[in-house]
This record gives C-alpha cells, sequence and structure tokens, in this order.
C-alpha cells in the first residue's frame, strides 16, 4: 500500500489525533434501531463494526444531549443527560465502550456559546433570579432592538422576553440564548461539564462556534453594511484568548494532553488559525476553516461560479498555517454543509470517480481528514418539492424573507437544493428496502431520491465500490508518517483543471504525488522539470489505471492517482 513513511518521518510534536482519519455522525440521521423513525445510539452501535471495517481512528458524535430540537440537538437544555428520542446514558456507555474496544476515540460535540431556552439558567434568568440573571446578555429595548445585529439564520439576534421584559440576545434561533462569558459564575459551569464528559472517559471535543464566545463590552451597533450585521463585535473578541486558555486550564484540566479539542470558528481565517491553536491561547487542537466550502456562493444563498485554482490558492493558504503550526480538519461535506459530491463532483454522470477522487484530493493533505456519514458511499444533495419539505431552520428563515418578497418557492428552489443543509441531514441509505434501511417506518427526514441504487448495500457488493477505495485510502494514511507530517508543495497551480501536490520529507528518500482531475473531461497533465525521481511507484488509482510514469499523464474524467516517487 505504499506507506513505508511509516516510521521514517519524526515530528516533536506527535499527537494521536494529527494521524487520525475522524468519521462525522449526525445520529438523528444515522440508524434508527427502534422504528420511530429517529436514528439512536443503540443504531449506532449495530454500525460500530461498520465503522471499524471502513478503518476510521475515531468518531465526532453530533449533540446527543437531552434538548428539545428547535436546531436538532444544538439547543441543549441538559448537559449531562442524552435525548430520549436517542437513548439513554446506558446506551451511550456501551457506545463507548464498543467503540473503545475497537481502538476507535469517541469526540463529543459540545455548545457553550448558547444553550436552550428550556435549560434551567434560561428559565431562572428570565425570572431575573439573583444567581442567574446575569447568565445570558439582557437589554432594555424601549425604542426596539437594543442594537442592529443579525442572526446567524437571517432573522434579528435580539428577541422580547414578556416575563423579564426585556431583549435577549441570540446569535442563531430565538430558542438558543447565548451565554454571558463575562460572568465567571457561567464559565465555571461550562468548565465543570467539560470535566463530567472527561471523567466518563471520552477522547475529546468537538467545540461549536467557539470563536464567538467573547462579545464587545457594551454591544455595541454593528456594521449595516456587512453580510452579517455584528459580527466584528462577537467574532474573535476582546476575551477570547482568556477564555480559551481558562477552558484549556480549567476545563480539560488534567486530561490536556490526551484529549483533542476541535474548534469550529466562524469567519476563521489562517493567522486566526495559528492564535487560537498556541500562537496566543492553548484552548484549541484543531481548527475547522469554511473557505474552501464558501467559494461557490456570496450572499449567503446565491450560487457564484469558482474555479479550480481559487480553490487550490485557498488551500495553499491553509497548508502554510499548517506548516506554521497551526492543524485542520479537512473536510468536503459535514451537517452544515451540502454534499460536497453535488458541489466538487459530479453524482449524475460520475459518481464514483468523482466521489473517489474527491476523497483521494482531500486525504492527501497535512490535516486531519474527516468523513462524513453517507459520503462513503457517494450519497449526493437531494430534491425539494414544497417548503414543507424544509426542516432546517436557517432554510426555513430564508423561504420565508422570500416568500415576503414575493418569490414563489419554484423561483428560490434551486437555493435548497443547492446550498441547503438539509441535503446533508437526510438518512443514510443503508439498503434498498423501504426508508433505504434507515428505519422501519417513515424518517423524520425524507430519504434520498436514489436510495434504491446508491446505498450501503449495493455499494459493497459493485465492483467499484467506494466504501472499498475510501477504507483503501483510510489504510494509506494508517500509521503513514509522511502524510500525517511531511510538507506540502502545490504543483502547477496555474492549471485549472487537475488538482497536483507533492508530500515530502527531508528526512526521508521518497515522496508522494497527488495528481486529480477535477473535470469530467480527458486531461492532459505534465510534470514541471523541477520534480526529480528515479522511480514512480503508482499506490492507489480510482479507476485503476496504475500509469508507470507520472511525467505525463492523460487523466480520464475525475481520475485520481497518488505515486510513491523516489
Amino acid at each position: 500500500m505504499g506507506n513505508s513513511a511509516t516510521t521514517d518521518v519524526v515530528s516533536n510534536n506527535r499527537e494521536w489525533w494529527k494521524e487520525a482519519v475522524f468519521y462525522q455522525i449526525y445520529p438523528r440521521s444515522f440508524n434508527d434501531s427502534d422504528g420511530d423513525g429517529v436514528g439512536d445510539i443503540p443504531g449506532i452501535i449495530e454500525k460500530v463494526a461498520y465503522l471499524d471495517e471502513l478503518g476510521v481512528d475515531a468518531v465526532w458524535l453530533n449533540p446527543v444531549y437531552k434538548s428539545p430540537q428547535a436546531d436538532n440537538g444544538y439547543d441543549i437544555s441538559d448537559y449531562r443527560a442524552v435525548n430520549p428520542e436517542y437513548g439513554s446514558m446506558e446506551d451511550w456507555s456501551r457506545l463507548l465502550e464498543e467503540l473503545h474496544d475497537r481502538d476507535i476515540r469517541l469526540i463529543m460535540d459540545l455548545v457553550v456559546n448558547h444553550s436552550s431556552d428550556q435549560h434551567v439558567w434560561f428559565r431562572e434568568s428570565r425570572a431575573s433570579t439573583d444567581e442567574y440573571a446575569d447568565y445570558y446578555y439582557w437589554r432594555s429595548g424601549d425604542s426596539g432592538y437594543p442594537n442592529n445585529w443579525e442572526s446567524y439564520f437571517d432573522t434579528p439576534a435580539w428577541s422580547y422576553d414578556e416575563k423579564r421584559e426585556e431583549y435577549y440576545l441570540h446569535l442563531f434561533t430565538a430558542e438558543q440564548p447565548d451565554l454571558n462569558w463575562r460572568n465567571p459564575d457561567v464559565r465555571a459551569e461550562v468548565f465543570d461539564i467539560v470535566d463530567w464528559w472527561l471523567d466518563h472517559g471520552i477522547d475529546g471535543f468537538r467545540l461549536d462556534v467557539i470563536n464567538v464566545i467573547s462579545k464587545a463590552v457594551g454591544l455595541p451597533d454593528g456594521d449595516p453594511d456587512a453580510e452579517h450585521v455584528g459580527t466584528e463585535h462577537f467574532i474573535n473578541g476582546p476575551d477570547l484568548h482568556d477564555y480559551l486558555n481558562e477552558l484549556s486550564g480549567e476545563g480539560f484540566g488534567e486530561y490536556r494532553d490526551e484529549v483533542v479539542s476541535i474548534g469550529e470558528c466562524s469567519n476563521i481565517d489562517p493567522e486566526t488559525a495559528l492564535d487560537v491553536t498556541g500562537r496566543e491561547s492553548d484552548g484549541i487542537d484543531m481548527t475547522i476553516f469554511f473557505e474552501h466550502v464558501e467559494l461557490d456562493r456570496e450572499e449567503g444563498w446565491q450560487h457564484r461560479e469558482w474555479d479550480l485554482t481559487e480553490l487550490k490558492s485557498v488551500m495553499a493558504d491553509w497548508q502554510a498555517a499548517v506548516e506554521e503550526g497551526a492543524w485542520v480538519s479537512l473536510y468536503h461535506s459535514n451537517h452544515d454543509q451540502p454534499r460536497g459530491l453535488s458541489r466538487f463532483g459530479d453524482p449524475d454522470q460520475f459518481r464514483y470517480e468523482s466521489a473517489t477522487m474527491l476523497a483521494t484530493w482531500l486525504h492527501g493533505h497535512k490535516g486531519s481528514p474527516f468523513v462524513y456519514q453517507g459520503e462513503e458511499i457517494g450519497m449526493s444533495n437531494v430534491t425539494f418539492e414544497s417548503p414543507s419539505d424544509l426542516d432546517d431552520i436557517w432554510a426555513q428563515n430564508h423561504w420565508e424573507n422570500e416568500r415576503e418578497a414575493g418569490k414563489s418557492f419554484e423561483e428560490v428552489r434551486g437555493e435548497f437544493e443547492r446550498f441547503g443543509r438539509d441535503n446533508s441531514r437526510t438518512p443514510v441509505q443503508w439498503s434498498d428496502e423501504e426508508y433505504a434501511g434507515f428505519s422501519t417506518s417513515e424518517p423524520w427526514l425524507g430519504v434520498g431520491d436514489d436510495y434504491e441504487e446508491v446505498n450501503v448495500e449495493a455499494d459493497r457488493a459493485s465492483d467499484r465500490s467506494v466504501f472499498e477505495f475510501y477504507s483503501e485510502l483510510i489504510e494509506l494514511r494508517s500509521g503513514n508518517g509522511l502524510l500525517s507530517y511531511g510538507g506540502f508543495e502545490m504543483v502547477r497551480p496555474e492549471d485549472s483543471s487537475v488538482y497536483a501536490y507533492r508530500r515530502r520529507h527531508d528526512s526521508v528518500d521518497h515522496e508522494y504525488l497527488f495528481v486529480c482531475n477535477f473535470t469530467g473531461d480527458t486531461e492532459s497533465f505534465e510534470l514541471p522539470d523541477t520534480v526529480e525521481y528515479e522511480t514512480a511507484e503508482p499506490v492507489l488509482a480510482n479507476l485503476n489505471k496504475l500509469a508507470a510514469d507520472p511525467a505525463a499523464v492523460e487523466l480520464r474524467p475525475y481520475e485520481a492517482i497518488v505515486y510513491e516517487l523516489s
């Protein structure tokens, strides 16, 4: 498999999470064990062997805490309990044990910028109870909203509470009031929650929108011309690094060197990533960035054309940050994005080819690859026949705004089918049985139209299995020091059809060359003279065409080849 670099590359900063491949599970849509149409923890347990066969090293589990589900679990009403729809703490403990028995780590998704409005903290705060009065951001608004900030979900960021007779801040839905991190009691509560879960044996956290926890003192007005009004006052706020350092010392505490903290950071750039992963604070080990999945959109829901050279530029900047000391998650799909296969590939004509090419392209970069459920069988975006098909609160808000502007659903339907988060939240397609084998009853969200052809059983039985290719790719990375810690160099950055790059390290006498055709046409590729080698061994290819010499190669549509050069 070409992973002869296993012990050749010595790094002074070796960490298990830098060498791991993560698998993201959106529990509501993964597997339903009890037939109620909603995925659950026992359903995940049923598929642990599947994850083990795929070869992943860790699972990122989206929120399973007790929640009213206003935002599908990102509105937490009890941080120390499992939502009954998903099971019990006993089920969760069994999941942890099943994963650990197979050397798969478990990463919990922690949401501490905001809570649910059903959390006891908010109920007491809106009642002005002394202990909790300042747990959230409350402001009077005699003449209207306290300021002109907008939420990320296309609504004002303030809602009026009749009981307290004041406005409260929520950067997301009205059911997700923002916690006031300036209150030391709030921070102590958060750190205690972190410690509680670490004591239960988990291997780290994915920290939701963690760089918006510090708001500007006084909560001033925002910039009326900005995309999200107010972001300059609540993204990377004045106390962010102090809060992250406290989280590291008082939250992670004795576990700090054993676990991983993955920070989802809004509007993050490479310099900020360096700051939050050690240069200014050390509460985050790895950042989730967004620039590569924003190339095709502008002004929220509007599409823009993009060029492969733009993607190369974005990724090169982030790879440079990793070289300087930051670390990143590598992904093209997750629960907040449409399916990467529909965004970067062609699921209609070249599903297998583009699914496996995208995996090859992504996994060869320096960082930690993340596989989002269903990606490993080539799941793609879905269709929406009417507004009733929209579950995502952001999509519902956008439709309401468009409807009020006089547009019909047919006029804007394409926006939801291109960018809607529901695209990635449809149930995993396990078989061609009714409801895609996800459940024995109608699921909470409709299954994809193509489930009879695109499903785990069909893919595993195919001569060209996306799953099997993912498994080979993950095996290639496993224990491969060169791919985990070697340097990155873009090859022919001006090429608008073929994405090629080198992975090498001074301590070894060989390197890897990744060559990926991003188009549905046959493309010619020639290596520049600066790439010198004596032998070229193809170690992985998605179309089983192991070209002997990469100097000049004809690449078929969405073809991907990995060479070992020496």
